[in-house]
């Protein structure tokens, strides 16, 4: 079958790869129609997520239905049509009861201690082949696959399998309640999508802050404040919009690939001296193999960290569900601190919330497809990667249709 392959930080590749197998009595294979490309594919190819194991199959988002099913998975046959969790859970360990489905005890291989797991990751989640192929194995079918309403469509599905439910993740982190003043920072598709949780969780405003036009646009189609922070100092615009205090929550949906802006007056007064920004970059991706203006880290890592604490009232809240590589360790803690902040962080719990957003996607609640941009065929996945990697104008989500001719 073919597959979408990691072979080197900037080197990936459509190769022909064998069929997948049922390796456990938990496993099911299905046949994927619907994959998708997200910003964390581009950190492992960036190297701003480092311990990839050549050969690894990309992806983490997919619809599919069931060509297979292990012994022990009794809930689902071959036929059912299903979106894929993109983290792997058992769904008995007492996270998994608890509702931290990304902290699993028994599905990431290295161990309890080990932390997430989720398809197309790292050796650190487990090395689990990714869905960015025509077939693909499922570990602990029972949990990691949710079976899709009939009224929900494939291009509906496939932005429930990651990036709607991070979305609502990161406005649950941040503790979005009715009447808040919300600031989401990144109006890329988890940005987009978070700006529509923090509204249904009850929001009053919502403020995003982002570089690109065509994204800050859309999110003005949500209704949300668009700050283009190569226009304008973002920090003292949030502040100037909210009568000096500064908003209730923020949302990082940005992650260490956080770009400087290139004009405007936040260029000249960025939050630390543009040497700490270097240093960072080369602790986040040391790794890192450019090839000209493709597969470029940010260079600002830890820029919508410090934004979000000097943005946010103080007493507020912060969630953070940006990429943040385990070994990237600079916060601006004493501003936390001196200001009562509340900090939340971490991988979502697909599991915990994609039923719920399946039903609001078949009652017409919810409706992610206004934030598809592209659609193509696998054999255009190389050229989307590049163009979605160089934030083209217009280039927010891009879904592979893996049953387009």
């Amino acid at each position: 079958m073919k597959a979408v392959v990691w072979h080197d930080v900037g080197d990936i590749r459509l190769d022909e790869i064998p069929m997948p197998t049922l390796q456990e009595p938990t496993d099911a294979i299905i046949r994927v129609t619907s994959s998708a490309i997200c910003g964390t594919d581009l950190h492992l190819v960036r190297g701003t997520m480092s311990g990839m194991k050549p050969g690894t199959v990309l992806g983490h988002e997919a619809v599919g239905v069931v060509e297979e099913v292990g012994e022990d998975v009794r809930g689902f046959r071959p036929g059912d049509r299903v979106v894929v969790c993109s983290t792997i859970s058992c769904g008995y360990c007492s996270y998994c009861r608890a509702g931290y489905f990304a902290q699993c005890d028994n599905a990431n291989p290295n161990g309890s201690q080990a932390g997430t797991s989720f398809f197309g990751g790292p050796e650190a989640t487990g090395s689990v082949d990714g869905l960015q192929a025509e077939y693909a194995r499922i570990p602990y079918a029972t949990t990691t696959l949710v079976k899709v309403p009939d009224e929900v469509i494939d291009e509906q599905a496939i932005m429930v399998s990651d990036v709607l439910p991070t979305g609502w993740f990161g406005a649950r982190l941040a503790q979005v309640t009715e009447g808040d003043t919300v600031l989401v920072l990144g109006a890329g598709v988890v940005g987009q999508c978070a700006i529509a949780s923090a509204k249904r969780q009850g929001a009053a405003r919502v403020l995003v802050v982002d570089g690109i036009d065509s994204r800050l646009e859309m999110a003005r189609a949500q209704n949300a404040e668009p700050v283009n922070f190569n226009i304008e100092d973002p920090v003292q615009t949030v502040l100037d919009l909210t009568g000096g205090i500064g908003v209730d929550r923020v949302v990082d949906a940005v992650g260490v690939d956080a770009q400087r802006p290139e004009t405007g007056p936040a260029a000249d007064d960025l939050p630390v001296p543009a040497e700490t920004f270097d240093a960072e970059r080369q602790l986040a991706a040391p790794q890192s193999s450019p090839d000209g203006n493709l597969w470029v880290p940010g260079d600002a890592p830890s820029l919508a960290l410090r934004w979000a604490t000097q943005c946010v009232a103080k007493a507020g809240s912060i969630g953070i569900i940006g990429v943040y590589p385990p070994n990237f360790d600079r916060f601006p803690l004493g501003e936390v601190t001196n200001r009562n902040l509340t900090v939340q962080a971490g991988n979502c719990n697909h599991r915990r919330y994609i039923p719920k957003l399946l039903g609001m996607v078949a009652s017409g609640a919810l409706d992610p497809t206004a934030f598809i941009t592209q659609e193509t065929a696998p054999r255009h996945a190389l050229d989307a990667y590049r163009r979605f990697d160089t934030r083209e104008e217009g280039w927010i989500k891009t879904v592979l249709d893996v049953d387009s001719p």
